[in-house]
Order: structure tokens, then sequence, then C-alpha cells
């Protein structure tokens, strides 16, 4: 595996393996990998023959300086990991080699539709922007075929998405369900920030939409919103931000039970870690 710091040397190594032919794949992370992580490494050795994996923690994404502060960086732990599931190449810039000017932002700004600014872009206004910042950023540097983003973001792939339509990119979006672990917790970078009982409070997220998703045949809507909220609300230490039964494509939420398109999604803050995770309805 070859690590890269630079867009001029990230250019250099693929563009030979592009002229010849070859499907290159991104892997678009912060770092702080897990086993979610790897499953999109997994799927992409699926999809493509070159698979790049980028680690950057972005600034303009976060809303909060202490958060990006906090973010876990174990760099070599991650190289490690990534050795190890046979990823081709790991882009690892600087803040300056993506945004020469910073801390002076840059322009951007880009019309990802109306919900951009529900749910997590309520609480985390501008995050969306720095997001699809940076995903285009590494778009242009990489040239991939395949992109691959996990479920566990359902907002974020699905603002990905809107800027890729909107901007007219040649990239196929590849969506992958959450790894949880065992018990049912969302496997996400954030975890490690738990103590154990707040890891044990957590765990009422996954099961409430669980409750929903098996419950929602039998019960009307606001009834399996009240009583999955109520479970949540039982639990010491967890402060819910929203649980809403959505449409998947707009992310407002359903009026009338349907099985397409439809995802419950919850947000909350499990001691002083912020938690997302939803389930789709089939």
């Amino acid at each position: 595996m070859k690590v890269i710091a630079t867009l001029a040397e990230l250019q250099s190594s693929l563009t030979p393996l592009k002229t010849s032919g070859l499907k290159i794949a991104l892997v678009p992370t912060m770092g702080a990998l897990h086993q979610g992580h790897l499953s999109l490494i997994a799927e992409a050795q699926k999809l493509a023959d070159i698979v790049v994996c980028s680690i950057f923690v972005n600034p303009t994404q976060f809303t909060d300086p202490k958060d990006l502060e906090k973010y876990p960086r174990p760099l070599a732990h991650d190289i490690k990991m990534l050795t190890e599931a046979g990823c081709n190449f790991v882009f690892m810039p600087s803040v300056k080699e993506m945004y020469p000017s910073y801390p002076t932002p840059e322009q951007w700004k880009i019309d990802l539709g109306e919900a951009e600014f529900v749910l997590e872009g309520e609480f985390r206004k501008g995050h969306y922007q720095g997001v699809t910042q940076i995903v285009f950023k590494l778009f242009d540097a990489v040239k991939p075929d395949v992109a691959m983003f996990g479920q566990k973001d359902f907002q974020q792939v699905l603002m990905i998405k809107n800027m890729v339509k909107e901007l007219g990119l040649d990239v196929q979006i590849a969506v992958c369900p959450i790894i949880r672990e065992v018990d049912g917790l969302a496997m996400s970078s954030r975890n490690i920030h738990l103590s154990q009982s707040d890891r044990e409070h957590a765990l009422v997220l996954s099961r409430a939409l669980f409750y929903i998703d098996a419950n929602y045949d039998r019960l009307e809507l606001d009834q399996l919103l009240e009583e999955a909220e109520a479970m949540i609300n039982t639990v010491p230490g967890v402060e819910l931000d929203y649980l809403t039964i959505a449409n998947g494509d707009t992310l407002l939420p359903v009026e009338q039970k349907t099985k397409q398109d439809t995802v419950v999604l919850v947000a909350a803050k499990v001691g002083q870690t912020r938690l997302i995770d939803n389930v789709i309805i089939n």
C-alpha cells in the first residue's frame, strides 16, 4: 500500500492506472477506522480494480471547534488496518494541501435541496456545505469511477447524491449497510469517547429503531414514535435530539405508511458524545 500526502503525487500515481483502463474506487474517511470502514474497503474491492482510501479530518464540516479538536486521529492504527485490508493507496493530505488559503474560507455554496436544513442540518448549521466541499475536492483529485459511503450517515449520503446530481459529476455512489457491534450498537469513530455506562445506555438507540421496524405493520405512526421515544427517555444520560420516521428522499416525516423510501433516524447525546443511527424500513 502506498501512502500519499500531496495532490500532485496522487495524480501522478493514479493517471497511468486510469489510462490503462483500471476502475478506481474511493473510500473517503476521517480516520479512526473500524470494521464499518473495512466493510466499505471490501465492497470497493468488488466494484473496482484499485481502492483509494482518504484520511482527512475536514475542518470545514465541524460546527464546534472543540469537536474538531477532540476528533480521534490514530493514524498508525488506521494504516495498519488498511494495509491488512489490501487497500492500494491511502491519501492523507494536510489541511493546507486541501485548503491552500486556510483558515481563510474558500467560496463554496451549493444547492443541496431542502433536506440540507432538517435533522442534522438543524443541529449543525452549514455542516453539509463543508461535507460536500471536501467530497467534491476528493472526487476532483481521485476522479473515481465509484465512491463508497456508509448508510449510518444517511443524510450525508443523500446530500452527496444531491451534489453529484446538481453538478453532473460522473461518479457512482455506492451505499453500504450499517455495521453493528454484536449488541446492536452502530459502529462509529465517536464510540471511543463513550464510558462503560454510556456505552450500555447507547444501546437504547438501536433498540428503539429495531422496535419501530419490527412493529411498523402493527402500530400507527404516532404510536410507534411515542413508544420508541418513551424507551429512550427512560434511559439515564441519554438526551434525545430527534427521532423521526421520514421519507428517504426529503427527510420530512411520513404522514402515511409506506415501505418505499422510508427511513427511521435518531440522534441523541449519550453522556458527552452525540450519536446518530438509522434503519431503513423494508
